[in-house]
């Protein structure tokens, strides 16, 4: 099957009247969760980004404090599971702020758990990376936001 162009898309759907267009969106939601959770956000959430973050850091709150902690190859599928979901989350938003907020929140609840996470080399190169993600989104923001989560990022670190 042929994929149109995002262009082609836009053009076909302003033809379309606006009862089609909600059975349209209707059916994608239908179709796949990550389609209907991101209308969701559109929907309801987007207009208060604060409030959606905050769900965001207790929903991987959660979800780190039920992560199997028996041996590392648990703890290592656990782990890149929360943070599959928190970056699906950040790509729904868009925003840097959000990214660098919910990936800091991520790293602390990471740097938390039992046993330490840098006694093994896959958990501890996972943390690395995200760390280096962290800064390369905080760099592309405001100086005074740039500011405000380099000191929370250098906290993280040492």
């Amino acid at each position: 099957m042929l994929q149109a162009t995002i262009t082609e898309l836009k053009k076909e759907l302003q033809t379309l009247s606006k009862e089609d267009l909600t059975a349209l969106c209707l059916n994608m939601a239908k179709f796949k969760k990550d389609s209907k959770e991101l209308l969701c956000y559109l929907l309801f959430e987007a207009e208060q980004e604060h409030l959606y973050v905050e769900g965001i850091k207790e929903e991987v709150s959660e979800q780190m404090k039920t992560i199997n902690t028996s041996n590392y190859h648990y703890m290592k599928k656990g782990i890149r599971k929360v943070l599959r979901n928190t970056k699906k989350y950040i790509r729904y938003s868009k925003k840097k702020e959000t990214e660098v907020d919910l990936l800091l929140h991520f790293c602390t609840e990471m740097n938390a758990l039992e046993p330490s996470i840098q006694k093994s080399m896959v958990l501890a190169n996972l943390f690395d990376r995200t760390l280096i993600t962290i800064e390369k989104a905080i760099a592309k923001l405001h100086e005074d936001l740039q500011y405000d989560y380099t000191r929370e990022l250098e906290g993280l670190i040492h």
